[in-house]
């Protein structure tokens, strides 16, 4: 970082904290903030009163409350967390806390909320900036030591109310304190805006790949074909030569055993929804079963072979990957295998993952309260049908094509995350004491040079 140390340092007294300026102090939490108070704004409201809800998915990472719920008062006095503008709420289970979750309340529907029970309320004492005290809370420094401190367990660790107490909270100067929050506002708003640029462009290159491949296999690519009427709507016309037809006419697809089977540490993998997200059925983390077991799933020429796709039919509907190897697994539950000799394999997962096939899932699933789509209705799907030649130069275009476009994604995803360490960093040194903000805080002559990540 470019900005320079403080002239003088001291010991803390606390090995992750480090050395802290001279001039500063360290106070452990009780003394410098109230640790899950109560709200006195919501005993000024009556029982008709609204005032905000909060639950966990609306606790920004890093920062910022989504305000959109709100409650009577009377229906949620009681069983949940309480707290008022000013406050920070910080999530304490994992994992949460360890991704950051917390936010500076302000804007609450009547200057206050409840929310899940899974937050932590701090409120700034009188020695505390509310600002300087919220980039503590999203500092790796508290939340390094917060997730050392956890109880509980697997997915129920938590933050105990201890730790907040005991955090031994560096304390600049209230006037530095605000100069620091004021600094950090500034820098962390330039990253987030540029943050938000890239994830644009993400999504915009997302989106060209995404109509890169409805192009592909719905109209081929000779730009001078001839064309008909599909006779459906949402697909329109297609090259002359090609025909449109339900998938029952040239595949075959083979249901899961809807077994339940009993998992073993060593033994013969199970595909199921979990490994159909990528392009190729991933087995590195599938469940597995007993050989004996694996007989009984294969039954009824139910053993995937190179080139078939396994088909996600159940939550994540939709979701097709390609068999690529030759070893020995099976389908576990809530998946179908879709075998179809005539069509080239990649051709087909293309147009398994275009928009007009997700739509046609889409609409059969209208109204139904689960994710679901059977086997059945998956043999009504319509598709396209070119020259298998044609379908060959089609997946060959489709994979050089979309694997530029992925790398681009995947550069950019990786700026997105020097970004976000960056900033992290960043509030870290500078509520910890490690960079001198003051004058180029007060004067505005310091920048962030975000591009390559360093101050």
């Amino acid at each position: 970082m470019n900005l320079p140390p403080y002239p003088k340092y001291k010991s803390s007294g606390a090995y992750w904290l480090g050395d802290i300026p001279t001039h500063w102090e360290v106070k452990r939490g009780r003394f410098v903030m109230g640790i899950n108070p109560p709200a006195p704004k919501l005993r000024a409201l009556k029982p008709e009163d609204e005032v905000s809800f909060v639950p966990m998915e609306a606790v920004g990472l890093q920062g910022g409350l989504r305000l959109e719920q709100t409650r009577v008062l009377a229906e949620v006095s009681s069983g949940y967390t309480e707290f008022q503008d000013g406050d920070v709420v910080v999530a304490k289970i994992t994992p949460c806390f360890e991704n950051g979750k917390a936010a500076l309340a302000h804007g609450l529907l009547n200057g206050a909320a409840y929310g899940t029970t899974e937050l932590h309320v701090l409120r700034a004492g009188t020695t505390i900036d509310r600002n300087f005290l919220f980039y503590v809370a999203i500092s790796d420094t508290f939340r390094n030591l917060g997730e050392s401190e956890m109880s509980g367990a697997g997915g129920q660790k938590r933050v105990p109310p201890e730790f907040n107490k005991d955090f031994k909270t560096p304390l600049p100067p209230l006037v530095e304190q605000q100069t620091i929050a004021a600094f950090l506002d500034r820098e962390t708003g330039r990253i987030d805006r540029l943050v938000a640029k890239k994830l644009e462009l993400i999504e915009r290159l997302k989106e060209k790949r995404t109509a890169l491949i409805s192009h592909a296999v719905t109209r081929g690519l000779n730009a001078d074909a001839a064309l008909k009427p599909s006779g459906l709507d949402w697909l329109g016309d297609i090259p002359k030569h090609w025909e449109a037809v339900q998938l029952r006419r040239k595949a075959h697809i083979l249901d899961c055993k809807h077994r339940t089977v009993p998992f073993i540490d060593e033994g013969i993998p199970l595909a199921s929804i979990c490994e159909v997200h990528g392009f190729e059925v991933d087995l590195t983390n599938a469940k597995q079963t007993s050989e004996e077991e694996y007989l009984t799933l294969i039954e009824g020429h139910r053993r995937p072979r190179v080139g078939d796709i396994i088909y996600s039919r159940n939550a994540t509907v939709g979701d097709a990957a390609l068999v690529t190897t030759s070893d020995c697994f099976c389908m576990g539950q809530d998946v179908c295998l879709i075998r179809a000799p005539k069509f080239h394999p990649k051709f087909l997962l293309y147009l398994f993952r275009s928009p007009p096939l997700m739509e046609q899932v889409e609409s059969l699933m209208i109204g139904s309260t689960f994710r679901r789509i059977n086997v059945g209705q998956i043999h009504t799907f319509w598709i396209c049908a070119p020259p298998l030649p044609e379908q060959i130069a089609i997946a060959a275009y489709l994979d050089a094509e979309t694997a530029k476009l992925d790398a681009l994604v995947g550069k950019v995803e990786e700026a997105v995350e020097r970004l976000q360490e960056y900033r992290t960093a960043l509030i870290t040194a500078a509520v910890t004491g490690k960079i001198d903000v003051r004058n180029s805080s007060l004067n505005g002559n310091y920048s962030v040079d975000v591009n390559k990540g360093t101050a």
